[in-house]
């Protein structure tokens, strides 16, 4: 699943992250699970030495994939979206999951997931939207939320010509993409246009006070994502200081007060991710909020684990958790 383009592309932190000062490369090791540790020696290494990200270049688009154009929301411009496993001749009509690409809110493609998203469709008898939304600082907040709104309206609107129930409509995304994915929920819910059924949040980047007024135990965020990479992500879409008193309304999932009525909600993260205790708090808010929530997390697994390291036992407990949560949420019983 795009493990080592991935790996490449995380490992150079999207031409912003720092090689984090750490104690050695081996007492780092002691905090990682043993069934990653070749893997984040090499991460490591790269780190140290400044790995060179290299733009994805898209190619053709997978059979049985259609790019759309949603319409702008609210005076924005037209958002691509790109469509897997659609069609109403299929046969009943089926969930859908709308998915939000990572990249630290200043890169990734929605095209680069394609070939994972549809293989995950297949497995799970699903149709999946994936939105192209405009990347910081180009585009700075609100712009990328209302781009992931207005593909989420498209698909909501265009669920008979898809084939899909549009009572089963779930969000997920990954990364910043999850918390791009968790803004878009809580519009959602407060906008009332677009019923979402559930939410899969994938180690998500929930708030712009992680590593600037909220520090970091050392062991945590040293590969991939680090605080340095942070900063510079949240002061991209936000284009303000990270880490501030205010913040705007809606920009950081964790900043908002009222998490009530929203969706049923998967949450996976590693315990050395940079994100793993902004996820773990969001995921206890949730529940004190009476929203059904399930919270995974993984010992000794860092950010993307999953994706670099497919084959490891524990990427697939990840693996095998969210999509057991997904078929879940996208089955007809549960309607």
């Amino acid at each position: 699943m795009r493990g080592r383009r991935f790996a490449a592309a995380l490992a150079s932190c999207l031409l912003i992250a720092a090689a984090p000062a750490a104690p050695s490369p081996e007492a780092e090791l002691k905090s990682v699970n043993p069934e990653l540790r070749p893997i984040a020696r090499g991460i490591m290494q790269a780190q140290r030495k400044g790995a060179t990200y290299k733009p994805w270049k898209p190619g053709r688009l997978p059979a049985g994939v259609e790019e759309r154009q949603a319409p702008g929301s609210r005076g924005h411009p037209p958002v691509p979206v790109y469509v897997v496993n659609a069609g109403a001749e299929q046969g009943p009509p089926r969930g859908a999951i709308f998915f939000v690409h990572g990249g630290g809110f200043i890169g990734g493609d929605a095209r680069e997931n394609l070939p994972a998203l549809k293989s995950l469709a297949e497995r799970l008898n699903c149709v999946i939207v994936s939105v192209q939304y405009r990347l910081a600082p180009g585009t700075r907040f609100p712009g990328p939320l209302e781009d992931a709104y207005a593909g989420l309206k498209w698909l909501h609107g265009s669920a008979a010509t898809l084939g899909v129930d549009p009572r089963r409509i779930v969000v997920m995304g990954e990364s910043a993409g999850g918390g791009l994915a968790a803004m878009l929920t809580i519009a959602a819910r407060d906008r009332g246009e677009v019923p979402v059924a559930f939410q899969a949040l994938v180690y998500p980047m929930l708030d712009d006070r992680t590593g600037s007024s909220r520090p970091v135990p050392p062991h945590i965020g040293q590969l991939i994502w680090t605080a340095e990479s942070n900063r510079k992500g949240w002061q991209a879409l936000l284009g303000r200081r990270p880490g501030a008193a205010t913040q705007p309304e809606g920009s950081v999932p964790t900043r908002v007060k009222n998490l009530k009525a929203l969706p049923p909600t998967f949450i996976g993260v590693g315990s050395i991710d940079l994100f793993v205790d902004e996820d773990v708090e969001f995921a206890r808010r949730l529940i004190d909020a009476d929203v059904p929530t399930e919270l995974l997390v993984i010992p000794g697994a860092f950010h993307g684990f999953q994706m670099i390291a497919p084959r490891a036992a524990i990427s697939q407990q990840f693996n095998a958790a969210l999509e057991t949560a997904l078929a879940r949420a996208l089955s007809p019983e549960k309607k």
